[in-house]
Formats: structure tokens, C-alpha cells, sequence
């Protein structure tokens, strides 16, 4: 692992920087999820949640919740559930609909056997110890329940690495800048698996690929601005280079018609 590859995952990983900035407020995951309306094809990812967790019922709980948006609709979809939110940072559970609780993935506060679903969705590359997180995943439930974790590939979205490293590169006048940080490196889609097989016999990857399309820079600019509490670990003048990709998207935009970015995210279903 190289220095810089170390402090990234430092970074990504560390508590107060999460809880303090990054996710204070649902500000900046809101904007990476509202790119996904212009992707096709259209994934209701709440709802393909929702049917993998058809057969289970009782207690789920959702760790690493963020704003919610999975609660949510289960509460809408499936009532006579008993849910439960839980996440590090007191800010971006204020909106979410109880119980909530803060709480650290690797000392999940929950008894043994104690939940017949637990989600880890977008949520496992943010733990410093990744595998702590999946035994204590496979501690709180039931033998014949399941766990159901999602994350990106490391393949997602190259269009707006690419985008990225040419602004900075016309920021630092050095043609090609260095590449912006990546949150789910740690644990992507081509990683997971291994992780979750440490504890869970049959894993199942269901993989989401598609294009997102569009027709003019806020929504990508927005979703670009949404890494503004790791700003420190670009090694480039964060908002400068936010300004130049905009340029540069207004300029691709206005000879194309519309920017592509190719996606390729997953769930992960994992049984005993």
C-alpha cells in the first residue's frame, strides 16, 4: 500500500470525519443518490431491498442508515416490521423515523441471534475494520437470517475519475492531475465477497450496471461537490477544480448534446 493509498483509507474510514462533516447532514449523500435519477436503467434499489427481505420477518436492522431512505420504505412496504436505523453520525439520523440509535458497526449495541435481517447498504467501506463489521453482522442474526450489503464496483462511474484528474490537471498545470479519492475502494463490489464469506456460506452478488445521461453539469458537479469532506486528500485546489470540470462539462455538453457516465454498483445477499 502506497503512502498516499494509506492516508486515503485513513480518511475514509476516520469517525470524526465522518460524523463531522462528511454525513453532519445528508447534504452530500442526498446529492450522489440524486444522480441515479438520470440513470438507465432505472434501479429502485429500497424496492429490490424490499423483496430480497420478502420471506423474513420479525426484527431488521439497518447499520450505517444515513438518511434513511431504505427505512423508509420498508416502513411504508412492510409495516409489521420492527426496524431499527443506526448509524455514527447523530446528524443525518435526525431526519430518519425511529428507533435510531448511534452506533459503531465493529460493537453493534444488539444481543446475539437478536435480528432476523441486518443491511449494510453503501455503508462497509467506511469501517475500519471490516471484518470486525461482518462477524458482528453474523453475531446479531439469527442462524437463519441474512445480511444484505451493498457498494460500488471498482469500475463505477471511470467517466468522472477521468473527468476529475483532467481539471486538476488544468488547475496544477501539469495536463493530467492526480485522482480524487475513491469511498469504496476498500470494500467494492469485486472485494466483497471474500469479506463476506468469512462468515456467511452462500453468497449471492446481484450487480446493477447502467448509464447515467445528462444534459447539462449540475447534477454530476453536484454529485462531484458531494466529496467536500475529504477535500484535504485531493492534492489539488478542491473548488477550483470543481469549477474547471464544470467548464469542461459545459464545453463536452454543449458539442455532444450529453455527458455519459457508466455505473456498476450491487447487493450482496448473504446465508448461512
Amino acid at each position: 500500500m502506497t503512502e498516499l493509498s494509506a492516508a486515503r483509507d485513513a480518511a475514509v474510514t476516520d469517525r470524526s470525519r465522518l460524523a463531522g462533516s462528511a454525513y453532519n447532514s445528508d447534504r452530500d449523500l442526498a446529492a450522489r443518490q440524486s444522480l441515479y435519477q438520470w440513470q438507465t436503467p432505472r434501479y429502485d434499489l429500497p424496492g429490490i431491498v424490499a423483496e430480497q427481505l420478502s420471506g423474513v420477518r420479525g426484527r431488521v436492522v439497518d447499520v450505517g442508515c444515513g438518511n434513511g431512505k431504505f427505512i423508509q420504505r420498508l416502513r411504508g412496504d412492510r409495516p409489521e416490521l420492527a426496524l431499527l436505523g443506526l448509524d455514527i453520525a447523530p446528524g443525518i439520523l435526525a431526519g430518519v423515523p425511529g428507533p435510531v440509535a448511534v452506533a459503531d458497526a465493529t460493537r453493534l449495541p444488539l444481543a446475539t441471534a437478536s435480528v432476523d435481517a441486518a443491511l449494510a447498504l453503501h455503508m462497509l467501506y467506511h469501517v475500519p475494520d471490516i471484518p470486525q463489521a461482518v462477524r458482528e453482522l453474523s453475531r446479531v442474526v439469527a442462524r437463519d437470517g441474512l445480511v444484505i450489503a451493498s457498494t460500488n464496483s471498482d469500475l463505477d462511474k471511470a467517466e468522472l475519475d477521468d473527468l476529475w484528474q483532467r481539471a486538476a490537471g488544468d488547475v496544477l498545470g501539469t495536463g493530467r492531475g492526480p485522482a480524487r479519492i475513491s469511498l469504496s475502494a476498500r470494500f467494492s463490489l469485486e472485494k466483497a465477497p471474500a469479506f463476506l464469506r468469512e462468515e456467511f456460506g452462500r453468497v449471492e452478488t446481484i450487480e446493477l450496471p447502467g448509464t447515467i445521461t445528462v444534459h447539462n453539469p449540475e447534477p454530476v458537479i453536484a454529485h462531484m461537490a458531494s466529496y467536500r469532506a475529504w477535500a484535504d486528500q485531493h492534492e489539488v485546489p478542491f473548488e477550483a477544480t470543481i469549477e474547471r470540470a464544470r467548464t469542461i462539462l459545459a464545453d463536452h455538453i454543449a458539442r455532444k448534446g450529453t455527458f455519459e457516465v457508466r455505473c456498476l454498483g450491487g447487493i450482496i445477499v448473504c446465508r448461512r
